[in-house]
């Protein structure tokens, strides 16, 4: 079992010293509010959580959790320190991160005074970048000695809901540590020992952006709730049976379908419906900001995928794919007709390799958008893939027609996946198994 320092014994500092403990730790809770230090001491919770006030004067009276104000005293006393101190909005609305700095730079003097191996972990919530260009350099010139030996920093997001959050800590949807390398990580899984949940090991950034994709996703599903209950209402529809009659739907609705980062949607039902609604909530006077905004953010990426192969410097273009989707020829409102056109219009010479997408199979309102969009889609189409690799200094990747491509081995060209290129940066991804 480990000797672990808390520093920030609020809200998420409380019930993680608390729980820590109470799963064998030995827990030393660190704050600079001396009130909250004897609460501790005295057996008592300075924070109110169902069941913390209890777990708190049990671990206390046990001899397994206790509190200081003195920094060094902690880190002379544990080998891990969870940074749990708060990281309020200022005013414009970026992160105040004086807190932690103030936490990182004490626990640094504290490190460089006793000179001792130490393992720095932040729970505090923190976008992207934050630890690696404020909080190591901060740490780094504290102590006076770079990462790597017996000084470690890295991340450990909590995903703890207030009035649930013992259950929380006890059984979360994962154990994310975002570390430098992957062995960096286990001393702080270690932690969580016993606690059944699939330990996922990755980068910093992108551990920390985690915690902020959860709770803008939770935000965004609240303000989607309400908003198709205004529109229910206008329909003189029942919103609450609405959407548990949507949530009913494992596969696509409550489910990962859909949520993987890649290229624009399209087709023939989403932008037309999505068009419908926001139509009828402006007729109707009911705003409706979220919904409203769903395709305005569609062809923000999609031109973000046109600039993306414009920047490449490449005139000749294969694209691959050209329907909305791979197992289908439907063109309509297709993100690759909309590139293709736009790319056309400045003057690139495009070939197109879709093997789902025949001329002479086209009819109906699939013909007439073609036929408005890409009148010359003969000329653009080739038929079999050597023609594209014959034809193409870059391939542009707009959907799964790409898994079907049998690579030929001379080919040295630029490929742009679109699938991935807008939404993976080049940070280094690490895994570990799970429990």
């Amino acid at each position: 079992m480990a000797k672990v320092a808390v520093f920030g014994i609020g809200y998420v500092g409380c019930v993680t010293a608390g729980c820590l403990s109470r799963n064998g730790h030995s827990v030393v809770g660190v704050d600079v509010d001396s009130d909250k230090v004897s609460a501790i001491n005295d057996g008592q919770s300075p924070v109110q959580e169902p069941g913390l006030a209890e777990l708190v004067r049990h671990q206390v009276k046990a001899g397994k959790l206790r509190a200081t104000s003195d920094v060094e005293e902690a880190v002379r006393g544990s080998d891990i320190g969870l940074v749990c101190v708060g990281t309020p909005s200022r005013a414009d609305g970026s992160v105040n991160t004086a807190a932690v700095q103030g936490v990182i730079e004490a626990i640094g003097r504290a490190i460089r005074r006793r000179a001792k191996d130490y393992n720095v972990v932040l729970r505090s919530t923190l976008l992207p970048g934050i630890l690696e260009d404020e909080l190591l350099p901060l740490l780094v010139e504290t102590v006076g000695t770079d990462l790597g030996g017996g000084l470690h920093l890295c991340n450990n997001p909590e995903f703890l809901r207030e009035g649930s959050a013992i259950s929380d800590f006890d059984h979360p949807p994962f154990v994310l540590v975002g570390v430098p390398e992957v062995w960096d990580a286990a001393d702080v899984l270690d932690l969580y020992e016993g606690i059944r949940a699939g330990h996922i090991v990755t980068d910093s950034r992108t551990a920390a952006m985690v915690k902020y994709a959860c709770n803008a996703f939770h935000a965004t599903k609240v303000a989607f709730a309400n908003e198709v209950g205004r529109l229910a209402t206008s329909f003189a529809a029942d919103g609450p049976e609405v959407m548990k009659i949507l949530c009913k739907d494992k596969v696509l609705n409550t489910s990962s379908a859909y949520l993987r980062p890649g290229f624009a949607f399209g087709g023939s039902c989403l932008p037309k419906d999505l068009r419908a609604l926001t139509r009828h909530a402006e007729r109707s006077a009911v705003r409706t900001p979220l919904l409203g905004s769903v395709l305005e953010s569609n062809d923000e990426h999609l031109r973000r995928g046109a600039t993306r192969v414009m920047e490449s410097g490449h005139r000749q273009i294969g694209l691959v794919g050209l329907s909305f989707k791979v197992g289908t020829d439907d063109l309509r409102e297709s993100p690759a007709v909309i590139l293709a056109e736009t790319l056309l219009g400045r003057g690139y010479d495009i070939k197109i390799y879709d093997p789902g997408v025949q001329l002479s199979r086209l009819h109906g309102r699939n013909l007439a958008y073609v036929d408005q969009h890409l009148p010359h889609l003969a000329a653009l189409l080739v038929e079999n893939q050597a023609a594209l690799w014959q034809h193409a200094s870059c391939l542009v990747f707009t959907s799964d027609v790409a898994n079907q491509l049998d690579w030929p081995t001379d080919f040295d060209g630029t490929v742009i996946d679109l699938r991935e290129d807008l939404v993976r940066s080049r940070a280094k991804l690490l895994a570990v198994p799970t429990p």
